[in-house]
């Protein structure tokens, strides 16, 4: 008989300049079973470069750093690693950074001193290809686009309309975080279907990518309140 086999664990690299915060994260992670912190990086030079030597599938990255900030890093990765997921660890006090770093190819954003379990659920949902966003910064990324909340909701609802009742329902589920392999199971089709569902609606809405889209969906009212939790 054969020996039962395990998927291999989330191979996650963190980089943040403060000590502490470095602790508390590789703390809830550590606790975590098929998450394992393969190496830390105190400024986003070092994260690049620790990135190339252990290949990571998460790169959770400080936005401010000494040196490469995490914007800059999340270029160079998305350059020299795309394979790699990358979320960026933000507090309420860099709004600012937030829609800058939307240009950097990340999959998501995490607020530091936000629930843990926020933390776990998105370095698995990232390393499963979905997007993430803590219910308090997709708030913020919201207000950081700019123009009224209700303007937002109405021409967001208005760019939905076009699509398809099937689009609409993979829309939502973007929106709340799952991954294709999930929505797959969730409507009861296969991954392909919904890979090409997700391609054609990015294209049909000209959005880069699926953070855009779950941030589209969220404004929208497509997802509940809390679109980074599934």
């Amino acid at each position: 008989m054969n020996a039962p086999t395990t998927d291999p664990p989330v191979r996650v690299l963190l980089a943040d300049d403060e000590a502490v915060i470095r602790a508390g994260v590789r703390a809830i992670l550590a606790g975590e079973p098929g998450i394992e912190v393969v190496a830390e990086a105190g400024n986003g030079r070092e994260a690049v470069e620790l990135a190339l030597g252990h290949r990571p599938d998460v790169v959770l990255l400080d936005i401010r750093m000494p040196g490469l900030d995490g914007l800059r890093a999340a270029q160079e990765l998305r350059r020299v690693l795309p394979e790699a997921a990358l979320v960026m660890l933000t507090t309420f006090s860099e709004d600012e950074y937030i829609a800058r770093a939307l240009d950097s190819g990340v999959s998501g954003f995490l607020l530091k001193s936000g629930d843990p379990r926020d933390l776990i659920a998105g370095v698995r949902a990232v390393a499963e290809g979905a997007a993430f966003l803590s219910p308090e910064v997709a708030a913020r990324v919201i207000s950081q686009l700019g123009g009224g909340r209700l303007s937002r909701a109405a021409e967001a609802r208005r760019r939905l309309e076009p699509l398809t009742g099937r689009e609409s329902e993979v829309v939502a589920l973007v929106g709340a975080g799952l991954s294709n392999g999930e929505i797959a199971a969730r409507l009861h089709v296969v991954e392909g279907t919904v890979k090409a569902h997700v391609s054609a609606v990015l294209a049909r809405l000209a959005l880069r990518n699926r953070v855009e889209l779950a941030i589209l969906a969220y404004e929208a009212g497509a997802v509940g309140p809390a679109p980074g939790v599934t």
